[in-house]
């Protein structure tokens, strides 16, 4: 079955489900004030304008809407390769790689900032940041950060949330210069994703060694509550649904996602979606949850407002799909192919692989850019 139904679709409300110097000059930014664009109409299956509902997060992410500050970039996806300690550049027309860059040890994630101007190359075992100017997609001069496995943006653009996974640490740092602030000590270990509530307040970050959650009210500097998810789990992404209420936390061990309350923070349900979930990615109408099962080699499609799987893409020959993202227009799915060293490009209208890129070793979080967005949350592309 494709994805052909979602043409007829009841559309209900939608639930739930690793620095000191300066980064590269910065982009000539166009006035704010400046209308977003939007693509012209299309004939597709799967993309097709989302009605609109009381609360969509994920509205200012449609197909075109790009801020004005990135609208003129040229597309590139970058791919952090952990064992080669390079990242690869690709032109997503071509589906070649036209560059490839040397950094720090153990590169795990490339990450928008939150004011779309930079791109930074989280090197956790290298203890730095490598910012990329993403006009020239050329990298300047990194910035020592200690244990940056992932990175994120408070929604007022105030911190950057460095997860430092290895120290179980949350650290708040400069947004632009990333000079360390405070740094808050986490009752869990392995923190290295999360999202945050609709209305900003609270960040749900996973622990992948502990089998944890845990919701922090960021602007009091504190852990609010740690939710279980049952020993010998290893929660990874977490994204909140459209309309705001639950959050969907992607489970390696537990093959599938946990659903959980976004006020009172409590488990409500789980899905299953195959062998070794991973990375967790809304598709560009707010209809559907696209889940990489890395340790099956495929994709579930979930349904929001069916809460359930309707698809399953598989690899031909199998493969490790996991981290990467939507491609602006929406019609593809970037995924790094961690354990195969390639990238894979699915359809998001047939659910067909299209192309397997040969990167370097041990690729994780790539990060198509530009995407559509008023602003940065971080991870490999979070947009509100």
């Amino acid at each position: 079955m494709r994805l052909r139904w979602m043409t007829s679709m009841v559309v209900a409300t939608a639930i739930a489900a690793a620095s000191c110097g300066a980064p590269p000059a910065p982009m000539v930014a166009v006035p704010e004030s400046a209308s977003p664009l939007r693509s012209p109409p299309r004939q597709q299956h799967v993309q097709a304008p989302a009605r609109e509902t009381p609360t969509d997060v994920y509205a200012h992410d449609r197909p075109g809407m790009l801020s004005p500050r990135v609208k003129n970039l040229t597309p590139r996806v970058y791919v952090p390769n952990s064992e080669s300690n390079t990242v690869d550049v690709i032109n997503p027309r071509t589906f070649r790689v036209v560059h490839r860059y040397r950094v720090g040890a153990l590169p795990q994630h490339v990450v928008p900032s939150w004011d779309l101007k930079t791109l930074w190359v989280n090197e956790n075992k290298g203890n730095r940041l490598t910012p990329i100017n993403p006009v020239t997609g050329r990298p300047g001069k990194p910035v020592p950060v200690d244990d940056p496995y992932n990175l994120y943006f408070t929604p007022d653009g105030s911190y950057a949330l460095v997860m430092a996974e290895r120290n179980n640490r949350l650290d708040f740092r400069d947004p632009h210069t990333m000079r360390l602030i405070r740094s808050l000590d986490l009752p869990c270990r392995g923190v290295n994703h999360g999202d945050f509530t609709a209305d900003g307040s609270v960040f749900l970050a996973s622990c992948e060694f502990s089998g944890q959650l845990v919701a922090i009210d960021w602007r009091r500097h504190r852990v609010k509550k740690v939710i279980s998810v049952r020993a010998g789990n290893m929660p990874q992404d977490v994204k909140l649904s459209p309309d705001g209420r639950r959050f969907y936390v992607a489970d390696m061990m537990a093959g599938g996602v946990w659903i959980i309350n976004a006020t009172t923070f409590r488990q409500v349900g789980f899905l299953r979606t195959g062998k070794g979930a991973h990375g967790l990615y809304v598709s560009r109408d707010s209809r559907l949850l696209y889940v990489s099962n890395r340790g099956e080699g495929t994709v579930s499609v979930v349904s929001f407002a069916r809460r359930k799987v309707v698809e399953r893409w598989r690899i031909p020959g199998g493969g490790s799909p996991d981290m990467g993202g939507v491609s602006a227009d929406g019609k593809q799915l970037w995924l790094s192919g961690r354990y195969h060293g390639v990238v894979y490009v699915f359809s998001t209208e047939t659910g067909k692989l299209l192309h397997k890129i040969k990167v370097g070793q041990g690729p994780h979080g790539l990060c198509f850019y530009p995407q559509p967005g008023r602003y940065s949350l971080g991870h490999t592309g979070v947009f509100r």
